[in-house]
């Protein structure tokens, strides 16, 4: 469009162009005028058997009249209702109920105005006329809309470069299938429907045909030449859902479903909910359900610290006390990215939460002591620590100053400093352990146990120092300025524990328990996104073995279990989840690269390295020796504490402190006296094998 300048202000100006939706609209009133009164001639003329020249004058004259009083009062109603700006091709419910009041009105305008006004029409006139009218004046507006569906549908199928399977004939898929048809951006065709209940088989829904349940999928697939399958029952059960994912899976589609049933309670269903299927809804297993209200309750108002704050388990921990109204939270990590990464997270989630992130290890006693005596949590959740096998087996002292140490340092300023309940994480790792990673874990319960036994005693003068930021003074005295406690060296060495700060003399009851569980899906260092990139590059997926087990849970029910414990926590519990059977880590990486649409040692090799140093092949929950006990929680087990000389174990963590920042390569050896289950094992991977097996 050229621009012209005008006379007087020689500004240029734009020639003024009529939006296209006016033209339509004044294209729809002209064909209004003339449906709405050739709706009622009609109904005159079927009246008098389709012959004009038999409709008495009487009457046509009165519909001759009336035109011009109906023509004006029908664009008035109709205008007022909005059927002349409305985008008709997305006309619903909304525009067909606004036609309808439209039509309403004007019938009973006319039916009372010509007769008052002129003549009494006869009766077919008036409701035939209705009718029609009715029917023209909503035909021409849908079939806009129907004439639009049908080319993106044409467009659709002829870009379209999937063809989908929607499994259940729901609200939610009904949903799903409506999207998948009227979305002109989406690439997707809706070929047909999978749902178990027989009384919908060979019908339709969305036009698409309901096809049959379960054992029809493969068929399906077949006829219909499918590569994407849509799982669309947020309702169905753990177990229903993995065994119509698991028969999917071998159809080697791609696969995504909806999160869960919350969806269809927030409205919120959509092609943009679904995610991928993830493997571990193929595991099978209810989630873990937990008294949350009761949790939280705990929770609400108290100063809570998490140490391994920016953690895999540390920040869930951390995002699901933010959301319950703690009086603060403290996080605590050495590793500064994921700190910062966490505390954004919940500064933008939760603008009045206190919250103070606190960069420090847990092997620093002057750091611990200075973040408890000004901060004095009421709830400590240990998450730090080394969790790696393979690189614990060749860096084991480091595993004892982080794990081991680490914990004693934290556990002792929790006990110090007052804190209620100091909940350490552990794991299935600890029990019977092959490797120098789950021994530790082990020590560390060890440490929990005995620190409860010294709490609930009020012995503290059973507790050692541990070969940091020590000082000796002039007599002689070993000294910590932090603690404010001194140690005699006497008897050959043995130490005597004297406490010099009468503040702290009382402070005792402080309620130490572990939680332990199995390996953490989607956690770092988790066998599953190390799988996902061997699948990316193309392969192959290494398996350490091929009978290889692990128990699994989801993040969420990790530290729903130790969220859990810290209200179940009576002092040195070992709160042990029930996780179901465990799983082939063979069966998960085939699983999981059958998922990503490829065949397994066809499409993606998969090789079996050999186990690695410390690794066995099975994890047990429980040693033989602990027993169960129940909770209030089915799925949520206590292992009675295995008992334990308290005073010659902490004059063995002593030593194992002094011999482990002396980086000492017996440390393994030491470790292997004091945990009795401990039996490290060899290079040699039949001799892994055998030990365990």
């Amino acid at each position: 469009m050229k621009d012209r300048t005008s006379a007087n202000s020689g500004i240029p100006t734009k020639k003024r162009q009529i939006e296209h939706w006016k033209v339509i609209a004044f294209y729809l009133i002209i064909y209004d005028i003339i449906a709405v009164n050739g709706s009622y001639f009609l109904g005159l003329w079927l009246r008098f058997d389709l012959r004009f020249s038999h409709i008495p004058s009487e009457y046509f004259n009165a519909f001759l009249t009336f035109v011009p009083i109906y023509t004006i009062v029908v664009l008035l109603v109709f205008y007022r209702l909005r059927l002349y700006n409305s985008l008709w091709r997305f006309a619903s419910f909304s525009e067909l109920n606004r036609i309808f009041a439209a039509s309403v009105i004007t019938a009973l305008f006319h039916t009372v105005g010509i007769t008052i006004l002129f003549s009494r029409m006869p009766a077919s006139y008036y409701i035939i006329g209705a009718v029609i009218q009715f029917i023209l004046v909503t035909g021409v507006r849908f079939s806009y809309r129907y004439i639009t569906l049908m080319r993106v549908s044409r467009e659709q199928n002829a870009k379209n470069s999937h063809n989908v399977m929607v499994i259940g004939a729901g609200a939610a898929g009904q949903v799903i299938l409506k999207e998948l048809k009227g979305s002109k951006e989406l690439t997707a065709k809706p070929c047909c429907v999978i749902d178990d209940n027989s009384n919908k088989w060979g019908r339709f829904i969305e036009g698409i045909p309901i096809v049959g349940g379960r054992d029809s999928i493969m068929e399906a697939v077949q006829k219909y030449n499918i590569d994407q399958i849509l799982f669309a029952i947020p309702t169905a059960s753990a177990q229903d859902k993995r065994d119509i994912l698991n028969i999917c899976k071998e159809t080697r589609c791609e696969l995504k479903s909806l999160p869960g049933v919350y969806q269809l309670a927030k409205g919120d269903v959509s092609l943009g909910q679904m995610k991928a299927v993830a493997v571990e809804d193929l595991l099978g297993r209810d989630p873990i359900k937990v008294n949350m209200e009761e949790i939280f309750q705990y929770i609400s108002g108290k100063t809570i610290l998490v140490t391994g704050g920016g953690g895999s388990i540390g920040s869930e921990l951390c995002r699901q006390i933010a959301g319950h109204d703690p009086k603060q939270l403290i996080i605590f990590d050495i590793y500064e990215n994921n700190a910062y990464d966490i505390e954004q997270e919940l500064k933008r989630k939760y603008k009045n939460l206190n919250l103070a992130v606190l960069i420090g290890s847990v092997r620093d006693s002057r750091r611990i002591d200075k973040v408890f005596e000004q901060y004095r949590p009421d709830i400590v959740y240990h998450a730090a620590a080394h969790k790696h096998v393979p690189l614990m087996e060749t860096s084991p002292n480091e595993a004892i100053k982080n794990n081991v140490i680490g914990t004693y340092k934290t556990a002792y300023a929790a006990m110090k400093y007052g804190t209620q309940r100091f909940v350490l994480i552990s794991t299935d790792k600890a029990v019977n352990p092959t490797n120098i990673m789950g021994a530790s874990k082990r020590l560390c319960e060890m440490v929990i146990q005995s620190m409860d036994a010294v709490s609930k005693a009020g012995r503290l003068d059973l507790l050692p120092f541990l070969h940091a930021h020590m000082d000796k003074t002039a007599d002689g005295h070993v000294y910590d300025p932090i603690d404010h406690l001194a140690v005699d060296r006497i008897h050959g060495g043995e130490a005597k524990l004297r406490i010099e700060s009468v503040e702290n003399k009382n402070r005792t009851g402080t309620q130490f328990v572990a939680v332990r569980f199995g390996n953490v899906l989607g956690s770092n260092g988790s066998v599953i996104p190390l799988f996902k990139k061997q699948i990316e590059a193309g392969g192959p997926v290494t398996v350490t073995h091929p009978d290889i087990v692990r128990y699994f849970m989801t993040i969420p029910e990790a530290v729903s279990l130790v969220l859990q414990a810290g209200t179940y926590a009576w002092g040195g519990e070992i709160f042990v989840l029930d996780m179901g059977d465990p799983v082939k880590i063979d069966t998960l990486a085939r699983n999981l690269i059958k998922l990503s649409g490829y065949e397994p040692d066809v499409d993606i090799q998969v090789t079996y390295s050999g186990l690695r140093p410390g690794e066995k092949l099975f994890e047990e929950k429980l040693m033989a020796e602990e027993g169960m006990k129940k909770t209030d929680n089915e799925l949520i087990h206590i292992g009675k504490p295995i008992p334990f000389d308290t005073a010659e174990f902490l004059k063995q963590l002593e030593n194992l402190a002094e011999a482990s920042y002396e980086n000492s390569d017996k440390i393994v050896q030491m470790v292997e006296e004091i945990v009795s289950t401990f039996h490290p094992v060899g290079e040699n991977p039949s001799e892994r094998i055998e030990h365990v097996s």
